[in-house]
């Protein structure tokens, strides 16, 4: 694993005084049993809470609500983890209701973001000690400017495991939801239909996957296919390293297989989701982290 950069470092530790000094020690040192007996064994809390009181998200422009009210803008408000808009019904609306989501919720996902950048995020996350942190990143590690140029498997998994100890140093019983990373060449195959889109696309977005949008050559057919393939390592990796984690969920591949039409998609660049589709990964979320019992 690559060596966590002094950034990251420096955010950590404040991150970690900031915490200690809201939280104080949990630790506390015991009483003594009764008298003449043992004490009776507390019965052990549920290792997952389906009802978080207060949610981070962090990401990419996904959860930023980008391109979904005006064209290469974000758009928070629509953020399906926990913007406001009542069409969307997001995650932390869901989950805290509209006045609880106003106050107890907050959005550190940056347009543009790669897994690499996590880390940080997460240390700023950390400060506000959310019981629940939402993840949806990916993306933009497969969607570079070439193929030969995405994030490799391994930079990836170094860096998601990175920050996912940031924030276990700092709030060991925070929970994490994660997001798997979107279908790009389903993307594509939906939005190349549009003209308008793709004339959106030749300004620069997802350029290994969407460039020449209309070129079926098999050069341009294996591009797309190695792309893709990337796209569900990524999301192997997603997998396996949230499943060492007692508080952390996978949604078990349902964004990348929801099957996404163009209601939405965004009707600015008919990439990024609209509010309907902000709504429906608000749905997957939801359900994910209210779902009963293990998903291991």
């Amino acid at each position: 694993m690559r060596k966590r950069s002094s950034r990251t470092r420096t955010a950590l530790a404040v991150v970690a005084a900031a915490v200690l000094g809201l939280a104080g020690c949990d630790a506390g040192g015991g009483g003594a049993a009764p008298e003449g007996g043992r004490a009776r064994a507390a019965r052990p809390a549920p290792v997952w809470d389906r009802s978080p009181e207060s949610i981070a998200a962090v990401g990419d422009s996904i959860t930023r609500g980008f391109d979904a009210c005006t064209v290469l803008s974000d758009c928070p408000e629509v953020s399906w983890a926990t913007g406001s808009d009542a069409k969307v019904d997001s995650l932390a609306v869901r989950l805290l209701g509209v006045t609880g989501a106003a106050e107890r919720s907050w959005n550190y996902a940056e347009t543009g973001a790669r897994m690499a950048d996590l880390p940080e995020q997460m240390a700023r996350a950390a400060v506000r000690a959310p019981e629940l942190v939402t993840v949806m990143v990916g993306a933009n590690d497969a969607c570079r400017r070439s193929a030969a140029a995405m994030t490799s498997v391994a930079d990836f998994r170094a860096d998601f495991e990175e920050a996912l100890s940031t924030l276990r140093s700092a709030l060991p019983k925070t929970q994490v939801y994660v997001s798997s990373v979107p279908n790009l060449k389903r993307l594509w195959s939906e939005g190349r239909t549009n003209p308008l889109g793709k004339e959106v696309w030749r300004l620069g977005i997802c350029p290994s996957m969407l460039a020449d949008a209309d070129d079926l050559t098999p050069a341009a057919v294996l591009r797309r296919d190695r792309v893709q393939q990337r796209v569900v390592e990524y999301n192997q990796v997603l997998k396996e390293v949230c499943a060492k984690e007692r508080r952390c969920r996978f949604d078990g591949n349902a964004v990348y297989d929801y099957d996404f039409g163009t209601d939405q998609l965004s009707h600015w660049d008919w990439f990024h989701p609209s509010r309907d589709g902000q709504a429906r990964l608000a749905s997957i979320a939801y359900r994910t982290i209210t779902a009963p019992g293990s998903l291991r």
